[in-house]
């Protein structure tokens, strides 16, 4: 099945093959980075930015201006008429009469879902709320197989907000194809929920980094991210608990890679910047070869006709009751559709198709 025309709004909306395919083309999109390339020439991207951003903004245009392609967008919606009540669904048929493909990052959790429901070109999403980050992932994968050779067999650890990490959630989801061991290091309250987790993908859970640092190859830190917390006393109470120093780093192998979705706060100090295992400034240079693959894809550049068509996915929805997540954009929308995937009859379970939150009626839903 060709990605050509495809959204890509979760990590999932793409097979193994799909995965590995845009990972083997930005090795090719490296030798173009600094090349004359009319790859995207008379195409144009529009990035919707709800959210502030810089590495995945910038990177993506980065990537389309590479491959001589032009650049519309916000990085503000005060500059937009956001700032006048225009809806998601009203910005991006908007956008779409002026661009060949959309980037978007916002706040509500499945906003980039209902973006591509409207939108008739490719919808890429850039983070929805603490949900997902797929262009991150193929950043994230690209950076570890060409620290390791390759992604199976690693002991990955994921370090700090887990509950709230999109850069995490998205990570997770795509390591379900892949032979890893995975440890999530958090405070109990900020583990990663049990929603974000596959049938038969199984993690080992700890507060203690100190404690396993020795037996990574790869460790994953996150910031904490203050602006997800409703009380700022929560925030408070778990900042700092994370710093990545020379001394805590002498414990971990000599080869172990140290990956950052970035920005940093200060969970990795600045003392371990030199340090050969630092991966995360070039793991952000790397998200400009991968955008650049991805673009070309979806945009018909490069040929992945020879791809093999994903299984058919059978899903029931229910489409009565809306999701009462409060950080769903089918909470916060109201015309968007509910659209709530029965996990099981008896005990009624659902799960929403924009946010992923599961949800047992008469219950409230996991914060």
């Amino acid at each position: 099945m060709s990605l050509q025309g495809r959204d890509l709004i979760n990590i999932s909306d793409f097979s193994l093959e799909e995965l590995v395919f845009i990972l083997d083309q930005a090795e090719e999109m490296e030798r173009l980075l600094h090349r004359d390339s009319r790859l995207l020439a008379g195409r144009v991207l529009a990035t919707a930015f709800y959210e502030p951003s810089t590495r995945t903004r910038l990177s993506f245009e980065a990537a389309m201006l590479r491959l001589d392609g032009g650049v519309i967008g916000f990085a503000d919606p005060r500059t937009s008429s956001v700032s006048k009540g225009e809806t998601i669904a009203d910005t991006v048929r908007i956008l779409e009469s002026y661009a060949d493909v959309i980037v978007m990052r916002h706040w509500l959790e499945g906003a980039a879902q209902v973006a591509a429901d409207y939108a008739q070109i490719p919808l890429i999403n850039a983070g929805d709320g603490g949900h997902q980050h797929p262009t991150q992932t193929l950043t994230d994968l690209f950076t570890i197989r060409r620290g390791r050779g390759q992604v199976a067999g690693a002991h990955i650890g994921l370090c700090g907000d887990l509950k709230f990490g999109r850069t995490v959630h998205s990570l997770l989801t795509a390591l379900r194809h892949f032979d890893v061991r995975i440890t999530c290091i958090a405070p109990d309250s900020l583990q990663l929920p049990e929603h974000y987790l596959h049938p038969g993908q199984t993690v080992q859970r700890t507060a203690d980094l100190a404690e396993v640092i020795s037996d990574l190859d790869v460790l994953y830190m996150t910031r904490i991210q203050k602006e997800r917390f409703a009380d700022p006393s929560e925030y408070e109470a778990v900042r700092g608990t994370y710093v990545l120093d020379p001394v805590l780093l002498s414990r971990a192998k000599p080869e172990m890679l140290i990956l950052h979705p970035l920005p940093r706060v200060d969970e990795i100090s600045y003392q371990v910047d030199a340090d050969r295992r630092a991966a995360y400034f070039g793991q952000a240079a790397y998200g400009v070869p991968v955008r650049m693959a991805l673009l070309a894809a979806l945009l018909g550049r490069i040929d992945s006709s020879h791809l093999p068509d994903p299984p058919p996915r059978q899903i029931q929805y229910r489409h009565d009751l809306r999701c009462p997540n409060s950080r769903c954009v089918n909470f916060a929308e109201p015309y968007t559709e509910p659209r709530m995937e029965l996990l099981s009859e008896e005990p009624l379970v659902l799960k929403c198709g924009y946010c992923e939150q599961e949800w047992r009626p008469g219950k409230p839903p996991a914060s």
